[in-house]
């Protein structure tokens, strides 16, 4: 039954078909993957923080690595967490101009908008590895590891929003929707 309430589009994306292809098979687990690294990094930076409150306040004696590890992770969160955010679309979205075209130009649109995205991770990656490249040699204070590691998930993360966008792209060009990763 069809809900009279919802945009024709809208309804066809709920009973779509969803995408089998070759890249989304490959996408979902590591979209699923990144998803579960991500929320284990965050609940890792909570439990960093919370002991760096408790040494500086209970035991007057606050660690020195654990701000310099808690802004390396919150960047493994959130980059890679942006980038599953691309794949389940998840990401900010003005859809309400493209609700009022019609499915053969909001398909096209849509169609630019994944390659425009695809060209930022495109960007992402390069300019990660230009930076990481830059400073390999050097050490994070307090942490003793590579500033490198810094830049790992910027590459990352532009890496997998290419793939992710490509798997969108495909999936339009196909008439197919991409499932989410957490279904």
């Amino acid at each position: 039954m069809t809900d009279p309430h919802v945009a024709d589009h809208e309804q066809e994306a709920v009973t779509g078909r969803p995408s089998t292809g070759l890249l989304s098979r490959i996408n979902a687990p590591i979209a699923r993957l990144g998803m579960y690294l991500s929320v284990t990094g965050l609940l890792v930076i909570v439990t960093i923080v919370f002991y760096q409150v408790f040494g500086r306040y209970v035991l007057n004696s606050s660690p020195t690595w654990t701000e310099n590890l808690a802004l390396v992770l919150i960047l493994y969160v959130t980059l890679i967490g942006a980038a599953v955010g691309v794949r389940d679309a998840g990401h900010i979205g003005m859809d309400s101009l493209l609700v009022m075209l019609p499915d053969h130009v909001r398909e096209k649109i849509e169609i630019v908008i994944h390659v425009l995205v695809a060209v930022f991770g495109i960007a992402m990656a390069y300019n990660g590895w230009i930076l990481g490249s830059s400073v390999g040699t050097v050490k994070i204070p307090n942490l003793g590891l590579p500033e490198v590691i810094r830049y790992v998930p910027l590459i990352a993360s532009g890496v997998l929003i290419v793939s992710f966008s490509i798997e969108h792209i495909i999936a339009l060009l196909r008439g197919e929707e991409v499932v989410p990763s957490w279904n």
